[in-house]
């Protein structure tokens, strides 16, 4: 017999039979990897469908970042791992402090490694998470759920909303249950997997495109990068320190010896360096021209006349 929730997984295309892929035990190992190639290359195209949707997102964390806000990803499972391994790149690609994107998967960090799957089915656990970091109504809060309907994640979504964040739906079915919760719903439907129901394949790869995009532009839109560079990136260790020399060489044209000296200068900021450079400011004042631009370092290059360097 039919229980509600096996009729409710049988609707959803990410939980159907795939038909391309009915004879893949009998698949050569090449015959089987083609098999998910042809279903992976079909994503980007649906994640292109959504785009409008992923743009409301992005402005409504632009909006967050300038007013202190924060930025919160919920999800069970894969979905929760996708949105940690977005969140933890941020500080030292973008330079952003600790906390400022928050991950927060079902059943807490032991989740991480090892699947905890009965975490998920408590929507009253995604409401403590939340308020364990203390949620304020000016941060947004990004559910991730392959099927949509993740008690977890509704959980939070429907809290986060009761305290009037900005609340964002991503899921890979038409019909989420957790759009309903939301402001903003982002729903690429990816259709049927390779293997039934294994969402963390053409599923996961179409929400890690999305919180790319997501953190990407919104670091974009609050001046964390010059030109293509990425200018606050942070010089953690040696692989990071030669990255921030090339930045600044590729930003101004100087050399490396040149470069090395006005980062030594500046404690390894590149936006800064590359303002000193670009400008002749000497450090106070490259850091008074970069916080009346709001660390937009073109803008603050241009309210002194010195935009002129043509991208490489």
């Amino acid at each position: 017999m039919k229980t509600s929730l096996t009729n409710e997984l049988e609707s959803l295309a990410s939980e159907s039979r795939n038909p391309d892929t009915q004879d893949i035990d009998l698949l050569p190992t090449l015959g089987i990897l083609e098999k998910i190639n042809d279903a992976d290359r079909g994503v980007p195209d649906v994640v292109r469908q959504v785009l409008p949707e992923i743009a409301q997102a992005v402005d409504a964390v632009v909006t967050a970042f300038k007013s202190g806000g924060r930025l919160i990803y919920m999800g069970a499972g894969t979905s929760g791992r996708i949105g940690l391994l977005d969140a933890v790149e941020c500080p030292p690609t973008y330079g952003v402090p600790e906390g400022m994107v928050i991950p927060l998967i079902a059943g807490g960090e032991s989740a991480v490694h090892r699947a905890q799957e009965g975490a998920e089915d408590d929507p009253e656990l995604g409401e403590k998470d939340l308020q364990g970091i203390e949620l304020q109504s000016r941060d947004v809060v990004i559910g991730i759920a392959a099927s949509g309907r993740t008690p977890y994640v509704t959980g939070g979504l429907r809290y986060a909303r009761s305290l009037g964040c900005t609340t964002v739906a991503l899921a890979c079915n038409k019909s989420a249950a957790i759009a309903r919760e939301a402001d903003i719903a982002i729903l690429p439907e990816v259709g049927p997997e390779v293997l039934t129901g294994s969402t963390r394949m053409k599923a996961g790869t179409a929400q890690k495109l999305v919180l790319n995009m997501i953190t990407t532009a919104s670091m974009i839109r609050t001046g964390k990068s010059f030109y293509n560079l990425m200018v606050d990136v942070k010089a953690t260790n040696q692989k990071l320190v030669d990255r921030t020399r090339r930045i600044v060489v590729e930003a101004t044209g100087v050399d490396y010896e040149t470069a090395d000296r006005v980062l030594e200068q500046c404690d390894h900021n590149a936006k800064l360096a590359i303002m000193m450079i670009l400008s002749g400011l000497e450090r106070a004042s490259a850091e008074t021209a970069l916080e009346q631009a709001d660390g937009f370092l073109r803008l603050a290059l241009r309210n002194l006349g010195q935009d002129k360097r043509p991208a490489n």
